[in-house]
């Protein structure tokens, strides 16, 4: 009699362990596929700064609480008050698109390899930076600064944001290019996750569109450009009493007012963080209880 129990038991455990690693393999056990390299052009900029550019000498960056400006890039950080929301942008002017960059935790691409948006920042020099788009938890095409990382494809109408080597935006489906045609047409960071909100400046996001699984007003952090080399980086907090956060809509609505012509929707939620010279700016939560960063993939950054 014992045996007769004992086999549907030793299942039923061996089952549990089984369905336990395989959870913990999707979103915890950390798995290093390879550590992040240069691409040429990200080399050679590297080499003519430690050389000196054979050019004058840069002059001190002038910083305050709120604002950034050196040679390289202008930053002005305002804070606004819209859909019962406190929402966070970084006004970002650039003298060359090798200042927009991106980097990975740890500096590794991998499988929930992952660390605070601010400890990402911290490691790679940024003076502003945001939450990129988890790639190690979705599908999707991986380029980072000039490199191929992954070129699966996350589905056929899967929005992908294509930053060129001259600081251009574009938006793309999957289903209409390779990551390998993207990597050869010169893209420096395709970022997958989505959706596209402006093209052209017109909204191409409806009321009812959301994320995945994801709540109509929420945490949200978006890139989009103005003009050539002129850029925002746009945080929405949420979930708490102060701000409910935003619908995808109304930020693509909240992103058409300051003047931007394409805009892209990153990873939102708990992970929506904006950092400046070391700084949390925004109030990011996943429960709406504690102020917290959640840990990430990678970042966009300025540095």
């Amino acid at each position: 009699m014992k045996n007769k129990h004992r086999w549907p038991l030793l299942y039923g455990l061996a089952l549990t362990a089984f369905s336990a690693y395989v959870l913990l393999d999707a979103f915890a056990i950390p798995r290093s596929y390879s550590a992040v390299t240069e691409n040429a052009s990200s080399s050679a900029i590297a080499a003519s700064s430690e050389a000196g550019g054979g050019g004058a000498a840069e002059s001190a960056a002038v910083i305050t609480d709120s604002s950034y400006n050196d040679d390289n890039c202008t930053i002005q950080i305002t804070q606004y008050r819209a859909y019962d929301t406190n929402l966070y942008v970084a006004d970002i002017t650039l003298t060359g698109a090798e200042t927009l960059k991106t980097a990975l935790a740890n500096n590794t691409y991998g499988k929930n390899v992952t660390a605070a948006t601010s400890e990402i920042a911290a490691d790679n020099g940024a003076i502003l930076a945001i939450n990129g788009d988890f790639y190690g938890v979705r599908s999707g095409y991986v380029i980072r600064n000039g490199v191929l990382y992954r070129s699966t494809s996350a589905g056929g109408e899967q929005q992908d944001l294509v930053i060129g080597a001259d600081g251009s935006f574009s938006i793309v489906r999957e289903g209409d290019v390779t990551a390998e045609e993207l990597l050869d047409a010169g893209a420096q960071q395709v970022l997958s996750f989505g959706p596209g909100l402006l093209e052209d400046g017109e909204i191409t996001v409806e009321q009812n569109t959301e994320v995945d699984k994801a709540k109509t007003s929420n945490p949200r952090t978006a890139i989009g450009i103005l003009r050539p080399l002129h850029y925002v980086f746009v945080v929405a907090d949420g979930r708490t009493e102060a701000s409910s956060g935003v619908s995808l809509y109304e930020l693509a609505e909240f992103m058409q007012k300051l003047g931007v012509q394409t805009a892209y929707n990153l990873d939102g939620g708990g992970s929506s963080t904006m950092v400046f010279n070391g700084a949390v700016v925004n109030c990011p939560t996943s429960d709406g209880r504690r102020i917290q960063e959640r840990k990430v993939s990678d970042i966009v950054f300025i540095g």
